[in-house]
């Protein structure tokens, strides 16, 4: 039952550092937001370092690694605390270095104010230092998720291989041709709406068209030649049109497209969503939910308020790299190995393939790379704005459109160097 303890642990931290992390931003601004998620990354960082220093048997380890699995319940809302308190500006100034050089200009500040003090030298130099390395990783991040998508589709071909290949029969077969068609048809749908999208250009439309095209020819090279497979190619092909999609939407209709549903949602006769036996089932249920405590009531009001800070492309995105890093980290060693012990234990620092050695040693630091990840991707839809708070996180200029599509091409490239060399555990038996 351990495992089960350990996944209640691990759901309840990423809902915390989820929820935690917009709220800094939210309440205290830019400042606060980054001080919170650079102690919080500190603080895993030295925890994720003790254990990777430390034997297995040792008794420190085991020591130092319960104080602070144990502590973080305390430290988490305390950091966030103190952030709040100390680190709470104006939206407005953002400029850190100009923060930093007009602090000379005050004639009542000694050299240790200046220097220590709220807004001196070392505090914005950290902070500033945090905000420009979290900016200049982004197209890293973004990087990192294509070749952690790779290795994913690849391992993917493997099982599906495997499964026909050990089948007695073309049950398998159909299922996965079933699969891949469905994949690629929910892919081709979002590929029509990008289409419709009034955001896309003649140059836009000549990029998707080159990028989708070599997408569909990487994938029936693969069919062909045998060093792939429909599971393979529907997958390439559907995360080509994801990144697509990121690039023109944010997950949110604009204004015009809400008025214009509005205006058609007006003009039609009013019908039940659903069948009437469900709707009544629902109204049993809303009904039910007000017998319960105010207290669940403000839990769940704080929560929804909570997650309406945040984008949805920054939800999207942080669920979309947590599988793909997992899956990097734990379910390829596993299929690799032939084995489920991966699954549930850490990966080995030791092993003797080099790809191994990588992915086990980031997900050592996996809590770390996880703030930093999240706080990167709130960066970028943080701005000013004209309202009573003075910023939001829901209305930034995302950017790194370059980035993305820079990510899908080297995707693609890899995936083409992959079915050239043609890997022993991609060819068919």
């Amino acid at each position: 039952m351990w495992w089960f303890f350990r996944l209640v642990s691990g759901s309840v931290f990423l809902l915390t550092i989820v929820l935690s992390i917009p709220i800094s931003f939210d309440v205290g601004g830019r400042d606060s937001g980054l001080a919170y998620s650079l102690s919080l990354f500190g603080f895993y960082l030295v925890y994720s370092a003790a254990k990777l220093a430390t034997p297995d048997s040792s008794r420190v380890r085991w020591t130092i690694t319960k104080l602070l699995q144990s502590s973080q319940w305390i430290i988490i809302p305390s950091l966030l605390i103190w952030s709040l308190h100390n680190f709470a500006v104006d939206a407005n100034s953002t400029d850190w270095v100009s923060r930093t050089i007009g602090g000379l200009g005050q004639k009542h500040a000694t050299w240790t104010d200046w220097f220590f003090g709220n807004g001196g030298l070392v505090e914005s130099v950290t902070l500033g230092g945090w905000d420009k390395t979290l900016r200049y990783s982004s197209p890293v991040f973004q990087l990192a998720e294509g070749f952690c998508t790779l290795l994913v589709i690849q391992a993917a071909g493997w099982i599906s291989r495997e499964l026909v290949n050990r089948g007695r029969s073309d049950t398998w077969v159909l299922i996965l041709l079933i699969i891949s068609a469905s994949i690629i048809a929910s892919s081709v749908y979002f590929l029509w709406r990008v289409a419709l999208f009034p955001s896309v250009n003649n140059v836009d439309a000549i990029l998707i068209g080159v990028t989708v095209t070599s997408a569909i020819f990487l994938g029936a090279i693969g069919i062909g030649t045998g060093r792939g497979n429909p599971v393979e190619s529907s997958l390439l092909f559907a995360y080509v049109v994801l990144c697509v999609y990121q690039i023109f939407t944010d997950y949110v209709q604009s204004p015009e497209a809400q008025a214009q549903a509005a205006e058609q949602a007006a003009n039609q006769p009013e019908f039940p969503p659903l069948p009437p036996i469900i709707m009544a089932s629902y109204s049993t249920l809303l009904h039910l939910f007000n017998f319960l405590p105010s207290a669940v009531y403000s839990s769940l009001s704080f929560l929804y308020a909570a997650f309406q800070t945040i984008a949805p492309s920054v939800m999207i995105s942080l669920i979309y790299r947590l599988i793909v890093f997992y899956c990097a980290t734990r379910i390829i060693p596993a299929v690799r190995e032939s084995g489920i012990g991966a699954l549930i234990n850490d990966p080995a620092f030791d092993d003797s393939d080099d790809a191994n050695r990588l992915l086990g040693f980031l997900s050592w630091f996996s809590p770390s790379i996880l703030i930093a990840v999240y706080t990167s991707l709130l960066l970028q839809h943080f701005s000013a704005s004209a309202g009573e708070e003075g910023w939001t996180l829901r209305h930034g200029d995302a950017g790194g459109n370059t980035w993305r599509w820079v990510n899908v091409a080297a995707t693609m490239i890899l995936y083409a160097n992959e079915l050239r060399i043609g890997n022993e555990h991609l060819k068919t038996d």
